[in-house]
């Protein structure tokens, strides 16, 4: 089910970003098998989301033979997704040319944090680091605070996995074309930045001021911004729009006359001591009930035990449990190719046998594999 159905996928094992690349193209219905370590086969494995709705084979890619056994599946697939440094693929003997000359038809998605080029290409780094060369983590958190980490949303996963699907896509679009396949070169760094692209610009128009915490969408002004609330919770507003602040003064109890000005940057800190004022006069869920039926851009901030018991994620079985987890279920929806419900995690090398005699391998060749320690086979698979 979904709209890659027959889509056939190698992932190399890694963290973050590949994995959710994976992750988002099994969701929408690709066969994605993950080349694990035969080290990785029967220790504990706790990436339950990220490792969902697929199946995994070990495999030691620096021996050979198990190079052999790579290129092979590699040889049946239409995209393969690597998240290693520059470099390390070839080294192995499974870099694009020698994989794009025996699949001319392959996707060879590539994702790293600075991109296969470029002065950074080679150094370390994580989600914080490329949202910070990235101009964008100078722009999230409170005046005279320093900056605040937006978890590891930016880099890893919007800039990261996501673009690389997104390429992933793009290349198999035009593969129907060119009848060809390509690299696609994914970088994090890149990615974050264009996340960033209007903001960018508003900056270069003069309207966006240098300063976490001083614009409309950065919590500067008080239509677009949390506050506390009776019992230490909080609710967030997002009323930018003027009927939609005149709604939320309203039932807040304020006069919209007094808030005249809403654009006045320098009345933003009074009138959000104001709003702060009056929001701290009852909870969170009695504002709920306040909001329930105003349209203005309001909602409670919710944690992550309760966000998914929300009536709306309810409603529209946003969330979904699957091995005793709560997880996001497939999106976006498809109304001719619904996407089937996420099944368990791939434990490092639990279909190992299965996926070897799909790939041509006979019984007694992955016998021979498997005591050579080639390739290694979880002890609870089948």
């Amino acid at each position: 089910m979904g709209p890659l159905t027959g889509l056939q996928v190698v992932e190399i094992g890694a963290q973050g970003p590949g994995p959710f690349c994976a992750t988002v193209l099994a969701d929408l219905g690709a066969r994605v098998v993950r080349i694990d370590r035969p080290a990785e086969v029967d220790r504990p494995f706790d990436d339950v989301i990220l490792g969902r709705s697929r199946r995994s084979v070990a495999v030691d890619l620096k021996a050979p033979e198990g190079r052999a056994v790579a290129q092979r599946l590699t040889d049946r697939a239409d995209v393969l997704i690597e998240g290693f440094r520059p470099g390390v693929m070839e080294r192995l003997g499974l870099g694009p040319e020698p994989c794009l000359d025996t699949n001319p038809r392959l996707i060879y998605g590539r994702m790293t944090g600075w991109g296969q080029t470029g002065p950074l290409a080679h150094a370390a780094g994580h989600d914080i680091n490329y949202t910070a060369l990235s101009g964008a983590l100078s722009a999230i958190g409170r005046p005279g605070s320093g900056p605040v980490i937006p978890l590891n949303l930016l880099a890893d996963f919007g800039g990261g996995g996501m673009l690389l699907a997104v390429g992933i896509l793009a290349a198999l679009q035009a593969r129907t074309t060119t009848g060809r396949g390509q690299v696609v070169d994914a970088a994090m760094a890149d990615g974050v930045a264009q996340l960033m692209g209007i903001f960018y610009g508003l900056s270069q128009q003069g309207s966006w001021l240098p300063g976490a915490g001083t614009n409309w969408l950065d919590g500067g002004a008080h239509f677009y911004d949390t506050y506390e609330t009776a019992d230490g919770r909080h609710v967030s507003f997002g009323a930018v729009e003027p009927q939609f602040q005149q709604a939320m003064y309203r039932a807040l109890g304020l006069d919209p006359a007094d808030f005249a000005d809403a654009w006045d940057r320098s009345r933003w800190p009074e009138y959000k001591k104001r709003i702060a004022e009056v929001v701290r006069q009852r909870t969170r869920d009695e504002w709920c009930a306040v909001f329930e039926d105003v349209d203005a851009c309001f909602a409670p901030v919710l944690s992550l035990e309760e966000a998914p018991r929300h009536p709306h994620f309810a409603a529209r079985e946003s969330f979904v449990t699957c091995e005793g987890l709560v997880q996001h279920a497939p999106a976006p929806r498809f109304g001719d190719t619904p996407c089937a419900p996420p099944t368990r995690a791939a434990r490092p090398g639990d279909a190992t046998a299965a996926v070897l005699a799909e790939a041509g391998y006979s019984a007694a060749e992955t016998e021979e594999l498997l005591a050579a320690g080639v390739v290694a086979a979880a002890s609870s698979a089948g």
